[in-house]
Order: structure tokens, then sequence, then C-alpha cells
């Protein structure tokens, strides 16, 4: 969802920081969900809803359709047609397709251990962070 979600907000052309403007949440709180640390909750999912209803949100949370919804531009769209969908999202939920595992890449090179250059401590580890929320460690 976390990428889904940064191309939602290329494709309105906004930052994380206005879009948690915005939707009245900590600035933070989108941070982490864009780097997968953190799930959007209830509060921040019907925020979303509630400010841009023309986002299909089975698209956001499973990757299902297209990004907006083809509505009609010509009918508002009331708050209890946006109240409506949260209830029907939240007692179906969508269940996610699996995520691909990929093998882990060899190192082509043995972990050197770095210098730092203004202190005489050295790396002990690196953690690798994926984009599927996994990670390596090297040591």
């Amino acid at each position: 969802m976390n990428t889904r979600l940064q191309q939602f907000l290329g494709a309105e052309n906004i930052s994380q920081s206005q879009f948690a403007d915005e939707l009245g949440v900590a600035r933070a709180s989108v941070s982490h969900i864009i780097a997968g640390r953190n799930k959007p909750g209830f509060d921040f999912l019907t925020s979303l809803m509630a400010r841009y209803p023309r986002l299909n949100m089975e698209w956001l949370l499973a990757g299902k359709g297209k990004m907006y919804k083809e509505t009609d531009t010509s009918a508002p769209l009331l708050e209890e047609n946006i109240q409506q969908e949260s209830e029907n999202l939240f007692s179906n939920p969508v269940q996610p397709a699996p995520l691909e595992q990929s093998p882990e890449p060899a190192l082509q090179q043995p972990v050197q251990t770095l210098q730092l250059p203004d202190s005489q401590r050295k790396i002990s580890k690196i953690i690798v962070f994926y984009d599927d929320n996994s990670f390596a460690e090297i040591s």
C-alpha cells in the first residue's frame, strides 16, 4: 500500500507534508506509513476517503482496479456515501495479493570494515531494507 500511496501523492502533485496537513494528521504518521513502518488506522483512512472521494480505496489497499473511481462528476459525493463506503470497506476487507519473495542476492565481494575519517570507530553492521519490507543484515 505504501507504494500506491506514493503514486497517489505523485498523481496529485502534493508532498507528504501537504498531504498530512490536508488530512489533519501528524506529518510523521504519513512518513511512517509510506516507509512501511506503520499501517494506516481507521481514522487516517476515513479522513483520506473524505478528502479525496475520487480515490479508489480498493486500489489503494489491495492494488485492484484503477487509482481513481469512474464516477459522474456532476453528482456531488455526499457524506453518507463516504460513510457507507467506509463501512463496506471495513466489513468486507479485500485480501491483498501475496508478496513475491525474491532470493537474497549474494554479495559479490566480502564486506570490508570501513574506517570513519574523524574517529576510530568502525562499522560493525549494515542493514539493507528492501521495498517489499524485508531486510538483510550484513555483519
